[in-house]
């Protein structure tokens, strides 16, 4: 059983009225002609009276300024047109030549039969095709189809059937507490009696939370390939009409649609467009629109039979922002997270996507997960499909690991940008720099193992970078592995400025990321002796990135700010002491990865831990 979108086929307006333009012209190009006079042949004087004198010319019939004769020759007889000219011996002629002469006064074409064909009968045909499109637009809303421009207030979801394959729960991996609890929704629309016996009432309506990317529309789909029920799939911008009130039309039509197939699962992704919280002020034009929809979704969910099978799904990463009422027990009164995934869950994403290409025996999707740090699902599908793609460019007919490493790194900071070449100077400055974060990190207790160092410039803009792996998942970190992190990000700067005496732009992104931790640690997470565990930040939105906000006086930001740069200062002036304390180190590694341009972490760890080599700045 799969999930097919059925849409009835309908042709555009254009269609019909190019016909009609066709019909119009055909009717002035022949039949008009054949209203007005006869089809002749244009001849010139001299070859009519080449035709008379040889006797080829039966008829004649002379009219005020025009002469039409008729040519028989080889059997054949042609009607043919010549314009009179003063000629006194031409009468004479056509009596010697034995033709049949008649001289008539000239008629004009009739005005009844150029107004009829000429314009009553192409007004006509557009009158005629008008009024049938009409009554199919018509007849098209009143059954419930997709009508055309008049169509409004019909709901215009896609309505997915069954058919012989499709979503099931095995397609969809890395969200086993989901799938648990959507589990328990497919097992009611197939055995609704066994709750009823008991007198459990299934949930009306489950809202799918979580960042993008993270298969929530997939889960929904998943949910009505395993039920095997019609599936209505809706985005709530498709609420979002011009005229106030078109929406609300739009959800009662599709509540009634969606009852009338019932059992069946309604689907409405990004559900925070028309379900934002109402602030209770004046609304108008487009706000009292989305008003209007939203109280009528309110309003079908409270009304409709849920005894009837009729489960409504929705999906949202802004459930911060949703109405209330639309939460509350009898409407969305199950949450279901739908989280980024963990290491097992990464790697069981990789594994399903990989069974679409071809790939080495030798491939460890364990280590690809463990790189993949924080990737989404959609993320993780796009390293695969990298991946692929980079075996065909090399000429390989299956991925290998170093495939799916390179694509992480593509995905993480961007393809290698070949045509970007830096100067010797330049190169000897990001080696230094790389080295600084590698060195600061490997010297730290608490801190990720370094996993590759490379200065190739990336599409991103990054001229180099230095990748750390956590060799298990990390959900809580304490204060000395974000001190830590801090450190290294400022590791870079502090080779710049131990070797070079100078300092280059290449740590702008250092500097933000090192900045933002240093105020979470004060504002948010309560690492600080002076604020205590108290919140001077507010989150929101915390699934597109989170923005944040201060909740403190003036006073109290100034001295924050002093906070933050005394911490990330401390942390600087700490990766100044480490690197300076592993000079010969610093060195002899900053030395091989300009020969090298990119060195694995076992190589940095080799040198790190070997013998001292005299290696001069």
């Amino acid at each position: 059983m799969s999930l097919n979108d059925k849409k009835p086929g309908k042709r555009p307006l254009y269609v019909y009225t190019l016909a009609a333009v066709v019909v119009i012209l055909v009717l002035n190009m022949l039949v008009l002609p054949m209203i007005q006079g006869r089809s002749v042949e244009k001849t010139d004087y001299t070859t009519f009276l080449k035709n008379v004198d040889s006797g080829n010319v039966t008829k004649a019939e002379i009219q005020d300024s025009y002469i039409y004769y008729v040519v028989e020759k080889d059997d054949t007889k042609t009607v043919c047109r010549t314009v009179r000219m003063e000629d006194p011996q031409l009468v004479d002629r056509l009596y010697e030549a034995g033709t049949s002469m008649e001289v008539v006064e000239p008629q004009k074409p009739s005005i009844l039969l150029n107004l009829l064909a000429g314009y009553l009968i192409p007004i006509l045909i557009f009158v005629l095709l008008g009024r049938w499109i009409s009554k199919k637009m018509m007849n098209s809303m009143g059954n419930g189809g997709p009508g055309g421009m008049m169509s409004f207030g019909k709901s215009n979801a896609k309505v997915y059937v069954k058919s012989t394959n499709g979503i099931k729960f095995s397609d969809v991996a890395g969200e086993d507490e989901a799938k648990e609890l959507l589990t328990e929704i497919v097992d009611y629309l197939h055995n609704p009696h066994k709750y009823a016996d008991i007198g459990a009432s299934m949930p009306k309506g489950a809202l799918l939370v979580g960042p993008p990317g993270t298969g929530k529309t997939l889960l929904a789909k998943a949910v009505a390939g395993e039920a095997e029920v019609p599936f209505f799939s809706i985005s709530g911008s498709e609420f979002v009409e011009m005229f106030v009130g078109m929406g609300a039309a739009k959800v009662r039509d599709l509540f009634k649609q969606a009852n009338e197939k019932a059992p069946c699962i309604v689907f409405i992704d990004e559900i925070d467009t028309i379900g934002k919280k109402r602030d209770g002020a004046g609304f108008s034009g487009g706000n009292d629109e989305r008003e209007q929809t939203l109280n009528q979704l309110l309003t079908e969910m409270d009304g409709f039979d849920g005894s009837k099978g009729v489960v409504i799904l929705a999906a949202t990463n802004r459930p911060d922002s949703l109405d209330p009422a639309l939460l509350r027990p009898g409407r969305f009164d199950r949450r279901i997270p739908v989280e980024l995934p963990d290491l097992q869950g990464r790697e069981e994403i990789l594994k399903v996507h990989a069974k679409k290409i071809k790939i080495s025996d030798s491939v460890r999707f364990d280590e690809i997960a463990k790189a993949a740090a924080g990737a989404s699902g959609a993320e993780l599908a796009n390293i695969v499909n990298e991946a692929a793609l980079r075996a065909v460019r090399d000429g390989r007919r299956f991925a290998t690991q170093a495939d799916f490493e390179e694509s992480i790194e593509v995905v993480i900071a961007g393809y290698q940008k070949k045509n970007r070449v830096l100067s010797n100077k330049e190169k000897l400055i990001v080696s230094y720099h790389e080295i600084g974060h590698a060195l600061v990190a490997a010297k730290q207790t608490d801190s990720a193992p370094v996993h590759k160092i490379t200065i190739i410039p990336r599409t991103s803009g990054a001229l180099g970078y230095t990748m750390q792996v956590d060799e298990k998942e990390h959900y809580l970190m304490s204060k000395e592995e974000l001190e830590n992190k801090i450190a290294t990000f400022t590791g870079g700067r502090a080779a710049e400025e131990l070797i070079f005496h100078s300092i280059t732009t290449g740590a702008s992104n250092d500097i933000e990321q090192a900045t933002k931790i240093a105020r979470a640690m004060i504002t948010r997470y309560g690492m600080s002796d002076d604020f205590d565990m108290v919140a001077m930040e507010s989150m929101s939105n915390q699934y597109l990135g989170g923005d944040s906000s201060l909740t403190c006086s003036f006073e109290t930001q100034t001295l924050l700010d002093k906070k933050v740069v005394e911490l990330v200062r401390r942390q600087h002036e700490k990766a100044t002491r480490i690197l300076t304390e592993n000079i010969d180190k610093l060195h002899e590694l900053a030395k091989f990865l300009y020969e090298q341009e990119t060195i694995t972490g076992e190589e940095f760890m080799k040198i790190l831990n070997g013998p001292s080599a005299s290696v001069g700045a």
